[in-house]
């Protein structure tokens, strides 16, 4: 309760409460405009391009595999891989474009 109580207390340091939370409000504005806002924009650029792809792009899986997109369905897609094995992936696996990740900044 004292604790508490020393948190609250204004008299002599002037801020209290906002004063001992101003640290921590920095520290998380920071992360959100260093960590978060880039990371949003990555992701919504991803989706953008998975609701783009057609026949013919040539595409990364998360798991890794270099393929060529074969037929677009409506939660997947069927690829062929480079031993011209037929996969179908779910859109979500795709993880971008062959090519692009040599610009990733």
């Amino acid at each position: 309760m004292t604790n508490l109580a020393l948190i609250f207390q204004t008299g002599g340091q002037g801020g209290g409460l906002f004063v001992t939370l101003m640290p921590f409000l920095l520290i998380f504005g920071v992360f959100y405009f260093l960590i978060i806002v880039p990371q949003r924009r990555r992701q919504k650029a991803l989706q953008d391009t998975i609701a783009k792809l057609k026949a013919g792009d040539k595409i990364i899986t998360s798991g890794g595999i270099y393929a060529t997109v074969k037929q677009v369905k409506d939660r997947s897609l069927l690829v062929m891989s480079a031993d011209k094995s037929i996969l179908e992936i779910s859109r979500s696996a795709v993880a971008g474009m062959q090519g692009e990740e040599e610009k990733v900044s």
